[in-house]
């Protein structure tokens, strides 16, 4: 049920930090390994996806540091992992920015999560996220601006 629930999300949200493809299929399958293995309880089913992202998140950061992989990611992808149209130009701009934008300006823009809420996922404080939305929307105003030329 959770796979089926938050497989594409999860999926999305590792490739736009791993950027790979296969490295994302495994830090999603890694991360329900994790989930199946522990078998956590959950108060509700946003405390589940939180606990996911969580994991994900993690796994990947682990296989960014251990794996030092740069590789590139094809975009034409987008459109096969569930995000909109509307939104597929918002997430290339996303792809663009660093690397410690990039996940709370995913989880932001895409998945619609609030400064805190974002904090409590990533464990990162309320006021580094506000601050890094704030540099990564500079970026991203930027990096819009640009592709309009």
């Amino acid at each position: 049920m959770a796979v089926e629930k938050y497989g594409t999300m999860l999926f999305r949200l590792c490739l736009t930090l791993v950027k790979d493809y296969d490295d994302a299929e495994d830090a999603v399958q890694d991360t329900y390994i994790k989930y199946l293995t522990k078998a956590p309880q959950f108060n509700d089913s946003e405390h589940e996806k939180a606990w996911l992202i969580r994991v994900a998140t993690n796994i990947c950061k682990n296989m960014i540091r251990f794996r030092k992989r740069n590789s590139s990611l094809c975009l034409e992808e987008i459109g096969e992992i569930g995000v909109s149209e509307t939104d597929s130009g918002i997430f290339e701009a996303i792809m663009s920015l660093p690397a410690k934008y990039k996940l709370v300006m995913d989880l932001h823009y895409i998945e619609g999560y609030t400064a805190s809420e974002i904090s409590a996922i990533t464990g990162v404080n309320a006021d580094a996220v506000r601050k890094r939305m704030q540099n990564g929307r500079k970026l991203l105003k930027k990096t819009l601006e640009e592709a309009e030329l």
